[in-house]
Order: structure tokens, then sequence, then C-alpha cells
């Protein structure tokens, strides 16, 4: 099978800012761009940010979460678990949102490897956060302005729980597309209110834990198509956690209330502001929406044909999280499993995955101008962004813009930070960046968890590209036509 050809021009052949921005133009991506950075020292991105709590942020970069496959199968953290927190620690970012996505309890992880957090758990929780402070303060001399969260997380109905590696859904209603997509059998149970109020009390019980580990605020993840995620698209749902938005916000609600009635750790939302119609591959392996025999309904922040934006319902959410005393949200979009061309833009796709149907550049420019409608909205609030990875060499001069025009307070980088860990010292610093580090979203550090394997930066990173698994996953990529 031949190897699908990207589409649409590689951010490294747009060498000059000139051509970069003539190629935003054409495609009618809209997008701020300083040609020129702020020298060191007087860039906004060096800026501090301060809480309406009055903790101060020390700077404008943010390492986003992101799901690990490395720890072992009691939800315990490895060496290669150790060496990605190591590299948040000395990345130069002052904020460390949740720093990864950490299971609640055993049958919500992700994968048989997730990080979970419990009381068997509790102590090496607590030295993986002091080992991340003591990296930091030992590169940069203090950690008083560096805030570190841990997002906590169930799968819903992409959870993989046990080392057998069959999904093991819990799902909330039924989908109209998503259960035929998944092969979730028309009679699967559905999670009951009980079900739903035992989960609440993990959720309580894992904010308390991850205090007296020591960090310094939880994210209740609600994006990605993961649980929290799915009961704000719960209209058909019946019962007190669906139909009205006060109902499918319940479970948000009920674990705040929990929570500041116990640890009262401060409390933030990584949140998908916007949902389209799953994907699926079309001719010549280009992503097209998934045929739904009705009217699509199941999209928070999306509109009932399934590929547009209605922000709506999401201000009310926003508002009703001003009033419960939250005061971080991040914003990111759809799920990695049925429309990763809207949540994570990029060239190549991983191996369940499709071509982007649009120029990916589409796609950031979406999430940022999203981003910036909700922090135009709310600007009392701090608004962290995602989606920045795709940028690659123009990264620092879409970051700067972006900040500078009030359209975001921070800059939040995933994968980027795989293969380029110390990006955001280096462009704090005024460093060229060196372009044999950048993420030009290849998606290896998908693929090989899809496929059972570690995660990690194959292509770029020494470490993983040393690895056993390195050579196992070129042959599956060759034998698959990838």
């Amino acid at each position: 099978m031949a190897k699908a050809k990207p589409r649409f021009p590689r951010v490294a052949q747009l060498k000059t800012a000139e051509s970069f921005l003539q190629h935003l133009s054409k495609i009618k991506a809209d997008l701020p761009f300083n040609e020129t950075l702020n020298e060191p020292g007087q860039s906004v991105m060096g800026q501090s940010f301060e809480l309406k709590s009055g903790r101060i942020i020390g700077n404008r970069f943010c390492i986003l979460p992101m799901e690990g496959w490395d720890g072992t199968l009691e939800g315990l953290p490895t060496e290669m678990t150790k060496r990605r927190w190591h590299n948040f620690a000395i990345s130069g970012a002052k904020l460390l949102w949740g720093c990864e996505a950490v299971a609640v309890n055993p049958e919500g992880r992700a994968n048989p490897n997730q990080l979970l957090i419990n009381e068997a758990n509790l102590d090496t929780f607590k030295l993986l956060y002091n080992d991340l402070i003591g990296a930091h303060e030992s590169k940069f001399g203090t950690s008083s302005d560096l805030y570190v969260g841990l997002q906590l997380t169930h799968s819903g109905r992409f959870a993989i729980p046990d080392n057998d590696r069959k999904r093991k859904p819990k799902i909330l209603y039924r989908h109209s597309v998503l259960d035929k997509k998944f092969n979730i059998p028309e009679d699967h149970p559905v999670l009951t209110d009980a079900d739903i109020d035992r989960l609440v009390e993990d959720f309580v019980k894992g904010a308390a834990l991850a205090k007296e580990a020591g960090f310094q605020f939880v994210d209740i993840k609600h994006c990605h198509g993961y649980l929290g995620h799915e009961f704000l698209s719960a209209f058909n749902r019946d019962g007190k956690y669906g139909g009205s938005l006060e109902n499918r916000m319940r479970f948000l609600t009920s674990i705040v209330e929990g929570i500041k009635a116990t640890s009262n750790i401060p409390v933030a939302v990584r949140l998908s502001a916007f949902d389209w119609i799953p994907f699926t591959k079309g001719t010549n392996d280009i992503g097209v929406p998934e045929k739904s025999s009705r009217t699509y309904d199941e999209a928070f922040g999306g509109t009932d044909q399934g590929l547009g934006i209605d922000l709506s319902e999401v201000f009310e959410m926003i508002v009703y999280l001003e009033k419960m005393g939250i005061e971080m949200v991040c914003i990111t979009a759809g799920s990695p499993y049925y429309v990763p061309h809207i949540q994570r833009p990029a060239l190549f796709p991983p191996s369940d995955g499709y071509l982007p149907p649009e120029d990916p550049l589409l796609g950031v420019a979406r999430q940022i101008q999203v981003t910036h409608e909700i922090k135009r909205k709310f600007p009392n609030l701090a608004i962290v962004g995602s989606a920045y990875s795709y940028l690659q060499e123009w990264l620092p001069h879409v970051a700067e813009a972006v900040v500078e025009n009030h359209m975001a307070d921070f800059v939040g980088l995933g994968r980027m930070v795989l293969s380029y860990p110390d990006m955001p010292d280096d462009i704090l610093n005024g460093k060229t960046l060196t372009r044999g580090k950048i993420c030009r979203t290849f998606s290896d550090c998908t693929t090989a968890p899809r496929i059972g394997m570690i995660s990690g930066c194959f292509p770029l990173d020494p470490y993983y590209k040393g690895k056993p698994e390195a050579a196992q996953l070129k042959a599956f990529k060759k034998n698959s036509g990838l």
C-alpha cells in the first residue's frame, strides 16, 4: 500500500514570515502574527500573571496534560514517566496544567498503564511532585511563581483499563454514531445516577489526595470525549444528570461542592468548547463526516448539522464556573478519537485516523479564535489556549501576538514538549529555535499507544529513537502504508 501523501504544504516549507503570511491569506486562516519578536525581557510571554486569588504565575507558557502510556499496571510512574515530568519541570513554563491525565479509579483508565491516584499510590505521587519542584528550582532558582496542578479523569466510553487491552466503556447515553463506530452493543448498560454519584465521590477523594501530595490545583477534565465531556452532550439522558444544562453540569458542580467541603483545593477545568460529528476515512483516506440517520444533536458547543460552532451554551457554562469560584479554564476542542483534525491539527494522521480534510492551520486558527471569543466574554478568568504545536517555527510569533492582543492569557503546549521540552525557555531567552527538535506532527506519539506501545517522540527524541519500540513502530507503519 502506498503511503498517503500530504495534500497541503508543510509548515517547514514556509521559511519566511512573508511566505507564511501569504499562505495564511490564501487559505483564509485568521491568525494574529508578530513578524518581529520582542527582545528577551520585553515580551509579554515573560510577564507574570496574577490570579484573582492572588497567586502569581511567572510567565505565559503552560504545559498541557497528556495521557501517559508508560506507568505500571498499578498506576505508578516508571522512569519514563519521571523523565517526562522532569522535562515539564525544566521547560521554562510556569503553569503546569495537570501534568498528566490521572484516573480517579481503576475502571476509568484510558489504558492499563495510565497513572492512578489512590491511597496506595499517594507516597509515590508525593515523590513525583517533589522531584518536579526540585528540578525546577535547580534550573530556575525558585518555584514560588510555578503553579502545578493534577488533571483528574475518567475515560468513560474510551476506557481500556485492563491488560487485556479490551475496550470496557462506561457510557452516559446511547450515542447515535459513536456506539456503532466503536462497536458498543445495543444492550450495553448505561451508567445509572447511583453509579455517577459514586464517581463524584471518587473525584472528590482524588482531589484530596492530590492536595496531600502537594499539588496546588486540580483540573476536572471535561474534554476530548471522556466522561466529563460526555456529560455536556447528554441532552437525551433522563434523570438528574441529563437534559438541561444545569443537569448536564451536575456532575461537575457536585464534584466542586464536594471538594469545597473537604480539601478545598482550587479547581480548574479543561473544556472542549466545541465538538463536531465524528469523521471517518473517505476517498483517498481523507476525513469525511460519518453518516447520521437523524439530526446530529450530540455535540456540546456544536450545531445540529454537526459541522458548526455555537458557543451559547459554552458561555452559559462558563458563567456557572465563575459563580463556583473557578479561576482558570483551558480551551480545547473535540476528541482525538473521532475528530482529531479539529482537536489536534496535524498533517500526518495516527494509525486510526484519516488525512486532514483541511489545511491544519485552519484548525489552529479555529481554536485560537474560539478561545479569543471566550476570553473577550470572560475577561476576569485566566484562559489557556491550545492547538499551537502545528505552528512549528512560527509558534513564538503567533503566541506573542495572541497574548498581546488579549486573545488568551496563556499559550498551552502539549506534544511539542515531547520533542522539544525546553522550547518555552528558548523562546523566553530569545534563542533561535532548534529545528531538529520541533514537532512536525508525525503522530507517532499517538500511533504507538493505539497499538499498545509506549508513547513518545520516536522520530525526534534520541531517548525514544534508541528503544526497540522505535523499530517495531516503523515496521508497523510500513506494513500499514502510513
